[in-house]
């Protein structure tokens, strides 16, 4: 079986009548923990197709954890999904496909997933969605899934080479000129305490919460010594606070 052949059998669908979609949930997604990404700009597009098309947001789901963890590693996608199957929510909304998933595989079997219950799921900026407007399968979607995930990916890594060159440039101009690299924070710096709260308050939640270090660590693509050094100086508990 050739490797289009397996990926349209992966996501082989069945017609339902999911012609007037009436509920929704949004999941958004955001890489950075801190405030340089937000993901309010996703909300507000996503909430409002879903006011032009007179479908009601019954809850929306926001993450902030970076696009390279994988799908099992996103705790918040992952009650989204639940989420959606046990209140029987007609579709879930995507602003794009690489919010959804960054590699093929991880894209499809999370479309099969909202597929086998019967959830439609759209992608705004790619216009996609996993049934048609009369109910029946997108039977060209796993082709163009595969075909997005595959440049998304290569956009990544092109974007990754491209952060390594400037930096090593930077570095090499650095040592040149004074012998140093001239990365790391200035002698005697310390971060104030409240941008730390902010910055780091996924962190935060998940320690309140309970949430073992590594456990934090992974879910918020941050270094465990960071985490420890956050517990130690916010003083939290291992015991969940209510």
């Amino acid at each position: 079986m050739t490797e289009t052949n397996l990926i349209e059998h992966n996501i082989r669908l069945n017609p339902y009548n999911l012609k007037d979609m009436k509920t929704a949930v949004i999941y958004a997604r955001v890489s950075s923990t801190g405030e340089r990404q937000s993901t309010e700009r996703q909300v507000i597009d996503l909430t409002d197709y879903a006011n032009k098309n007179g479908i009601t947001i019954c809850k929306t789901f926001e993450e902030h954890i970076s696009g390279a963890k994988r799908n099992t590693e996103r705790a918040v996608l992952s009650e989204c999904i639940e989420y959606a199957i046990n209140n029987q929510v007609d579709v879930v909304l995507f602003s794009e496909l690489s919010r959804c998933g960054r590699a093929v595989w991880e894209v499809l079997d999370t479309i099969r997933t909202l597929k086998d219950n019967g959830i439609n799921a759209y992608f705004q900026k790619e216009g996609l969605s996993l049934f048609q407007e009369d109910g029946q399968e997108n039977v060209y979607l796993a082709v163009m899934l595969s075909v997005l995930c595959v440049c998304s990916q290569m956009e990544r890594e092109n974007i990754h080479y491209r952060l390594q060159s400037g930096r090593k440039v930077f570095i090499d101009k650095n040592i040149a000129a004074t012998g140093k690299s001239g990365l790391g924070r200035k002698v005697g710096y310390r971060k104030p305490a409240a941008k730390k709260m902010e910055e780091y308050k996924e962190v935060l939640k998940l320690l309140r919460a309970g949430y073992p270090i590594r456990k934090v660590a992974k879910l918020t693509d941050t270094s465990e010594s960071t985490v420890k050094r956050l517990k130690r100086e916010f003083g939290i508990s291992s015991t969940p606070t209510t």
